[in-house]
């Protein structure tokens, strides 16, 4: 039994495959889970699968998947991928049973998954008949996961068909440059359709990170990608039943009088956000998700007093930090995963509203805009809201303020919030009255006069002297603020995981 596991674990699919993928700088599934997992810690689940068809059982070792359980700095989890030196790693019946196995395992544990994809898709002619598209294998189960356990997917080579697929059931995505991420492989489209086109355009890591917001994550190199998914498992529990864990707080609670000078006073002056985030977490714990997508609005996780946090802010370097389709989309992911894991979220707003223009209208900006409110209003995770400089339109309770489920709304002084930018505002609404004064100067003094008057009203006093805002902050006590409610939140009851609606949401 010894002799034919080492057999297996030592020549998988072929020396000559091993040894061709190693002259050429790439990886075995074997070695991508060693590099991942705590030294010694894995242990193999399904040794001895093989081909359920007679005549390719001798040549299918694992049939095409590996997988087992081990440790990420010290935390137990399960972890499969697949095997290209067998039949490419194509999805096959006894595969996809282990991968189904192993997923249970997982689920009855309590431990988060971890899934390397590099797969040429299904097998042929294993489900060509009816019998075989029939066995559905461990995908369907995990699309009623219900986010119980974190899962993480990397793609490490050209993914086709089933790694692709769980990927898109995963909490978070990391890609390698080199690697492909799509449904179907572009030699499929020429055959089927005709249309010709490479592996890097149909779904290469620059595509999906900055197109389509597939993937959460694009980096260089695979020891890069094992990185991020420990960083990112970091900030999560094993499972919905536990908290994330805390670590020791880092970094002053004292007056950060450097803070507001990240702002501009001016409402249309762009700035970068994310360095005002960095100042408001704990020094070097901030880990931005896709932030080549949808840029104008960033999502990461942090810690904040040692809790682990989640923050959505708008940017307003780019696109004005304006809420598109796009942006929705991330933040409600963002909040899919939150929720599902307890974890609380920031809300940093500096926004001008909704985007508006044909593009976003036939994007279904609608749909998406009323997806978020309604992802927020059913959110049971803490949340805090600060307004650090303008909110104006719907986007101010798009952002979790006023009227919504914020456990705490905050806004610094001199910050506008209203139904409109004022200057958009006059001239909406006075526009023909002022094209009426023939001289230019009466004109611009009666606009000035009219913007201040609309300005007046922005002013968040007087939402604050009604209780729709819970208090107006110094921007140099932001940090200490949320530190001390995220404390106090510390002690709340925890709603059971079937009681978080956002669980049972996709994450795509």
């Amino acid at each position: 039994m010894h002799e034919q596991a080492d057999r297996i674990r030592s020549q998988m699919g072929g020396l000559d495959k091993i040894e061709r993928m190693q002259s050429e700088g790439d990886r075995t599934i074997r070695q991508h889970i060693e590099g991942l997992l705590d030294p010694d810690s894995f242990r193999e689940i399904g040794t001895f699968s093989r081909s359920i068809r007679p005549e390719m059982r001798a040549s299918t070792p694992g049939d095409g998947k590996i997988g087992g359980h081990g440790l990420i700095d010290g935390r137990p989890v399960a972890i499969f991928g697949d095997d290209i030196t067998v039949m490419r790693g194509s999805s096959s019946v006894v595969g996809s049973r282990k991968e189904e196995r192993l997923f249970g395992r997982a689920l009855d544990m309590g431990v988060p998954i971890v899934h390397f994809g590099e797969t040429g898709g299904g097998r042929i002619p294993d489900l060509m008949g009816s019998e075989g598209i029939s066995e559905g294998g461990g995908l369907f189960d995990m699309a009623r996961r219900r986010h119980r356990v974190p899962m993480a997917t990397a793609i490490v080579g050209q993914s086709f068909g089933g790694s692709s697929f769980l990927s898109a059931l995963s909490d978070f995505v990391v890609m390698v440059r080199g690697s492909t991420l799509a449904v179907t492989s572009p030699k499929v489209f020429e055959i089927a359709t005709g249309e010709v086109i490479s592996f890097e355009e149909v779904g290469g890591v620059d595509v999906h990170a900055e197109r389509t917001g597939q993937i959460d994550l694009g980096v260089e190199t695979d020891e890069e990608a094992y990185d991020a998914i420990r960083w990112w498992l970091s900030y999560l529990p094993s499972n919905a039943w536990q908290q994330a864990e805390r670590t020791e707080p880092i970094g002053d609670f004292g007056p950060d009088d450097g803070l507001s000078s990240l702002v501009p006073t001016v409402r249309n002056m762009g700035y970068d956000m994310r360095r005002v985030v960095e100042r408001i977490c704990d020094p070097g714990t901030v880990f931005e998700l896709q932030p080549m997508y949808a840029p104008n609005v960033s999502c990461s996780f942090a810690r904040l007093n040692g809790f682990s946090v989640g923050v959505v802010a708008n940017n307003p370097l780019f696109n004005a930090g304006t809420l598109d389709p796009e942006a929705c989309q991330k933040i409600i992911r963002m909040m899919v995963v939150c929720d599902s894991f307890n974890i609380p979220v920031i809300f940093l707003v500096d926004t001008p509203g909704f985007m508006v223009g044909a593009r976003v209208e036939h994007d279904k900006m609608l749909h998406t805009g009323m997806r978020m409110m309604h992802a927020l209003q059913n959110a049971t995770m803490p949340t805090l809201t600060v307004c650090v400089r303008k909110a104006f339109g719907l986007a101010w309770q798009a952002m979790n303020g006023s009227g919504m489920p914020s456990n705490g709304i905050y806004c610094w002084p001199g910050t506008e919030i209203g139904f409109m930018d004022p200057d958009v505002g006059v001239n909406v609404a006075f526009g023909s009255k002022l094209d009426r004064i023939a001289d230019p100067a009466e004109r611009e003094a009666e606009r000035r006069r009219l913007i201040a008057e609309v300005g007046e009203a922005t002013n968040p006093l007087e939402a604050a002297g009604t209780m729709r805002i819970d208090e107006m902050i110094d921007p140099c006590d932001t940090r200490r603020i949320l530190a001390e409610d995220l404390e106090l939140f510390a002690g709340r009851e925890v709603p059971p995981p079937h009681a978080r609606p956002l669980s049972y949401w996709p994450t795509c």
